[in-house]
Parts: structure tokens; C-alpha cells; sequence
């Protein structure tokens, strides 16, 4: 199944353009949440009739859901611009986290059997808050973000973070494609409101449950990594990339295996190309996750060590 690659798509959605958000309505977070939920609400003849949460935190959880199952349609620039000061308000009160300043693998683990660990970073948090040039999201086929309110999915959480700019570019690019992307294939956009300044959407294997792994499922979850590098190793700007686990979450991979995979792959690439990158970051969100890899970097280590 022919894929379209990236010089088919970049100046069509301006990937070398750097987006700046607006700062214009900074600080007016509840001002801003009425306002867009009025907006919402009313662009929603289904929706006009629903009830609006009094306390603040409902009102916030409503625009996500209201954000999250909105169609890839164009936003007028008066919202855009409160969107952006509300996400940036948020991402401030988060924080940001600086790739410079996490311990590499190499030093977290000194004896490791990974000759590229002294760019590896292993790192336990939320995604959407670090400064890697480049994040990995792992999408589904669509390529369009997840339409379930409130999901916790890494999909969801990426794009809520970064606005509705991503959907929008992401329907840009397979609308050009024609078709849905295929398992182990990338595609990369601009961040928009994350820290980030590009987003790699890959789509990963699917193993249901009580269902054995394949030698197919193994060489796709390795693809997804491969097509990630590949990808950003054609943008200048981007020199860190943060990997989510991809497909461990509702795909159901087997964590182990996908650790395993996933730091073997990355490092083998790397020895393939050894002047690329400057760091490459392993994200885990949960401890069982951070165990796992650490298990990988130092397999006779028991897991419960002290967090990077």
C-alpha cells in the first residue's frame, strides 16, 4: 500500500513554518472556558440544549470532551487565539521539562549492554510536557486523534494538549493519502501548543487479548520506531525525540517484549547512523512501565530502583 511521504505533504501543511501560539488572552482561564464552550455548544445543534458544569473543573473537562469529538474543521482566529492562552496558561502551571536536564542512560545504569546509552534517556512523566524536538504519538489508522471523550489514551492527551491545529493538519495529510496509514508507518506535523516543536504520529500493532505475539506483530512494533527516525532524520531542526511506549496501551502489546524491542531497535539504528540525534527519550507514564525498561538496561537489576 503506497504511502505518501514526507515531501508530499510538508509545504502543504508548512511544517518549516514555526507556530507561534498567542499569548493574547493570557491568565483569563474561566473568561476563556465560557467563551469557547458558548462557541462550541452553539456550532453544535446536537449540544445546545446541554447542561454546563458550575464549578471550573467541570467546565474544563466539558471543553476537552466538546474538543475531542469535534471534526477536523477550521477554527476562527478570535477562538485559536483563546484556545492557545488557555493551553499555554495550562502548560505553564504544569511546567515544562528540559531534555538537557535528564540523566542519560549511561549514567542512570552505567553497565548496560546498549553502546548508544549515553544518548538514551529513560524518563517517567507526562509527554506533553517535554521540550524533545520531537514527540512520538501512537496514533490509530485515521491518523486523526481520538474521538472518545476524556480517553486516556497518549492520543488523546497529545492532542488536547497541542489544540485543535493537529487534527486539522493531520486531516490535511490523509486527505492527500487517500487512505488510512499503515501499521509501522509515521507521519510527522507540527506540535502547536506543546513544548514540542513536531509531533510523529505512528501507527502501531494491534494483539487482542489472549492472543499469541507474532513474529509480524514484533517487526511492526520495530518499523514503528524505524519510520520515526527515518522521518525525523530528514528534519534539520529535530535532534531529541521522545518515544512513547506505542501500543502497549489499549493495542495491547505485551510490555516486556515492547520494551525489549524498542530499545534494541533504536539502538541499532543509531549504530547505523552515528551521527544522528543528540538524545533519544524513552517515556513511560506508569512504574510497571519504568520497571520494564529499566529491566531492559540492566536485565540482572530488580525492579523498584530509584526514578531518572
Amino acid at each position: 500500500m503506497t504511502q505518501l511521504q514526507l515531501k508530499e505533504y510538508s509545504s502543504l501543511i508548512s511544517l518549516k513554518d514555526k507556530y507561534t501560539p498567542s499569548m493574547l488572552y493570557i491568565n483569563q482561564n474561566e473568561e476563556i472556558i465560557n467563551t469557547l464552550l458558548d462557541k462550541l455548544l452553539k456550532e453544535n445543534s446536537r449540544l445546545e440544549n446541554a447542561e454546563i458544569p458550575q464549578d471550573y473543573q467541570g467546565k474544563r473537562k466539558l471543553l476537552r470532551g466538546l474538543l475531542t469529538i469535534r471534526e477536523a474543521i477550521s477554527l476562527d482566529p478570535e477562538f485559536s487565539q483563546k484556545l492557545d492562552a488557555l493551553l499555554q496558561t495550562e502548560l505553564k502551571e504544569k511546567g515544562i521539562v528540559d531534555v538537557e536536564k535528564l540523566e542519560t542512560v549511561s549514567s542512570l545504569v552505567p553497565i548496560n549492554p546498549f553502546n548508544q546509552s549515553n544518548k538514551f534517556i529513560l524518563w517517567q512523566g507526562d509527554i506533553t510536557q517535554i521540550n524533545a524536538d520531537g514527540i512520538v504519538n501512537a496514533a490509530n489508522k485515521h491518523m486523526l486523534g481520538c474521538f472518545q471523550p476524556l480517553h486516556v489514551c497518549i492520543d488523546n492527551a497529545i492532542h488536547s494538549a497541542s489544540g485543535p491545529q493537529l487534527r486539522e493538519e493531520c486531516k490535511t495529510i490523509m486527505a492527500i493519502q487517500g487512505k488510512t496509514e499503515k501499521t509501522g508507518g509515521a507521519k510527522i506535523t507540527r506540535g502547536y501548543n506543546l513544548p514540542a516543536k513536531f509531533v510523529l504520529h505512528t501507527v502501531g500493532p494491534i494483539v487482542p487479548n489472549e492472543t499469541e505475539l507474532t513474529e509480524k506483530q514484533r517487526a511492526e512494533l520495530a518499523s514503528c520506531y524505524i519510520s520515526c527516525l527515518e522521518l525525523a532524520n530528514e528534519i534539520a531542526e529535530i535532534k531529541t525525540i521522545a518515544f512513547c511506549a506505542i501500543s502497549t496501551g489499549v493495542f495491547g502489546f505485551p510490555k516486556t517484549e515492547a520494551a525489549n524491542i524498542a530499545i534494541h531497535t533504536v539502538n541499532e539504528w543509531l549504530n547505523r547512523h552515528p551521527n544522528q540525534f543528540e538524545k533519544i527519550i524513552f517515556n513511560v507514564f506508569s512504574d510497571e512501565d519504568y520497571d520494564e525498561y529499566i529491566n531492559v538496561f540492566s536485565p540482572r537489576k530488580s525492579s523498584g530502583d530509584s526514578r531518572g
